[in-house]
């Protein structure tokens, strides 16, 4: 890896060991003094796209410019803005009102740094994987770009996550463990490949688990431990992620919903240190159960507060750079 860290213009992975470290530190620096660098952003303004669904991404992305002094403006494009063609070349005389071009363009006009959500349509995986509609406003906003969630990765959720790891564990390198819950629906598979992609890229010992034919793509898991059996897993794990997601080789299917996947306090005899992570929102009793996410072994709260100073962090970065 790199020892230089090369400014970044746009924020939707893992970037580097180096540059995950920097983060790391000044979102607990922001986390003990949030308003230190309140003039930083004064005089610019963020503009938070959402095409999708939000409540921690969306306030906590909004207190994190707030605290560093920058504007931020919500737009709900999926029920405030018109209907957007994604397709070069389209000829638009259907229901597409506004083409992504003109739109994009538009508002990087507006903003100093745009924050895109987007979701995948687990329908066409090469699209998804391409991650067509996120790279259809960086290719044409024309200013720095936040990933707020892709059809491929969460990135400012891992980041969220690493900080807490940070803040509870006791060891350089601890085991982690990335465990399958059960849903009743298809859910995407961002959060768990970027969980994945931060994991390996801090360097901890990941093991990642699941039901045969729920496994993630390995451009994202390549270096963790495999294994189908989640009691074997979870002994002596560190910490327990637990997500749902759904099928990436069938893609977007359910293939089963086991309801013994769910994590309860049975299933960690043999970690009896484990601390449990979820990115939230959670189906009590369904993905996790009461007695796992009200206990003490729970982090799902810490993560969620550690969500407004990893944006934090980003967003100063991006401000230097």
């Amino acid at each position: 890896m790199a020892n230089i860290i090369k400014p970044i213009t746009h924020f939707t992975k893992f970037e580097s060991h180096e540059l995950g470290i920097q983060l790391i530190a000044q979102a607990l620096l922001y986390k003990q003094n949030p308003f230190v660098d309140k003039l930083k952003g004064t005089g610019k303004r963020i503009g938070c796209i959402f095409l999708n669904p939000s409540l921690r991404t969306r306030v906590s992305t909004q207190l994190a410019a707030l605290n560093l002094g920058m504007e931020p403006i919500i737009l709900n494009m999926d029920k405030e803005g018109w209907a957007l063609e994604m397709n070069d070349g389209a000829v638009m005389n259907r229901d597409k009102v506004e083409h992504i071009k003109d739109a994009a363009a538009v508002l990087g006009s507006y903003f100093d740094i745009l924050a895109i959500r987007a979701f995948p349509s687990l329908t066409n995986r090469e699209e998804d994987l391409a991650d067509f509609v996120f790279n259809q406003f960086v290719t044409y906003c024309g200013k720095p770009v936040i990933s707020l969630e892709s059809a491929i990765r969460h990135p400012l959720q891992s980041l969220a996550d690493q900080i807490t790891m940070k803040e509870n564990s006791t060891k350089a390198k601890p085991k982690v463990v990335m465990t399958w819950a059960p849903h009743i629906k298809a859910i995407p598979h961002a959060v768990a490949n970027s969980f994945a992609e931060w994991t390996l890229g801090m360097d901890h010992d990941l093991t990642i688990t699941h039901p045969e034919g729920y496994e993630l793509d390995e451009q994202f898991t390549k270096g963790a431990k495999l294994e189908y059996d989640q009691n074997k897993a979870l002994e002596n794990a560190d910490f327990v992620y637990v997500k749902n997601w759904s099928s990436f080789n069938d893609y977007g299917k359910i293939l089963q919903v086991d309801s013994n996947w769910m994590l309860t306090e049975e299933h960690l005899i043999a970690a009896p240190n484990a601390k449990i992570m979820h990115c939230l929102p959670v189906r009590r009793n369904v993905e996790l159960s009461d007695e796992m996410l009200d206990s003490s072994r729970s982090l799902v709260q810490e993560q969620a507060k550690n969500r407004v100073f990893a944006a934090q962090s980003v967003i100063s970065h991006l401000l230097d750079s």
